[in-house]
């Protein structure tokens, strides 16, 4: 079984306060567009949310659990504790909610890649990584956070059996590496519409 986490409890605050999930992208909103993507891909999705408030906003999904924090306030650690105690398969693809183009055959690779380690990293080079866009074994991410000092998702990485994807292997797939496309304010959005809107096919995954 493959599961997915959706972290969207960040507090907004390099997007003015607004939250990015609920941006809008060729029509459809962040979430909706990550969601669609990740039901090709896995057989249960949960989104993790900082509070039972926030949760109450993801209730059209109808078969999506969404739920709160178990420790609140530690940024997306806490997220992947949570979700992780939540799911049911043993490896989990972790993605940010700000990132509307993922690509699911990227996330079918890196699944593949993770067999026999504890997490599948796309990585750019030794010091630029994509941890929230990376698939993780479940029990080793509990026996991590289950007990641990640092909120620093980098140290977690260092400390288990990691493969690191490179970017060549990943753009056999995606070759201009779009389903890293991350948005962190509207400014950005305004940058990669005009780019999308050159695309005429409406493929969800080409568009991006």
């Amino acid at each position: 079984m493959r599961s997915a986490i959706v972290l969207v409890g960040g507090a907004a605050r390099r997007a003015g306060g607004r939250e990015k999930y609920f941006f809008t992208f060729q029509g459809r909103t962040f979430i909706d567009r990550l969601i669609s993507t990740l039901r090709e891909v896995v057989d249960e999705i949960v989104v993790v949310a900082r509070d039972p408030e926030q949760c109450e906003r993801f209730g059209h999904f109808g078969e999506i659990r969404c739920i709160p924090d178990v420790r609140r306030d530690l940024g997306p650690i806490g997220g992947l504790h949570a979700g992780a105690l939540a799911v049911h398969g043993d490896y989990i693809f972790v993605a940010a909610c700000d990132m509307p183009c993922i690509h699911p055959g990227v996330v079918r690779l890196l699944f593949d890649a993770a067999v026999g380690y504890d997490a599948a990293i796309p990585s750019w080079n030794a010091d630029m990584l994509e941890p929230l866009h990376a698939v993780y074994r479940r029990g080793a991410l509990l026996a991590y956070l289950e007990e641990h000092e640092s909120l620093s998702l980098r140290p977690m990485i260092r400390s288990l059996n990691t493969r690191y994807v490179e970017m060549d292997m990943i753009q056999k797939i995606d070759p201009d590496l779009k389903t890293f496309t991350n948005i962190n304010n509207l400014e950005d959005l305004e940058l990669i519409e005009p780019l999308a809107e050159r695309n005429v096919t409406g493929d969800l995954h080409d568009s991006c």
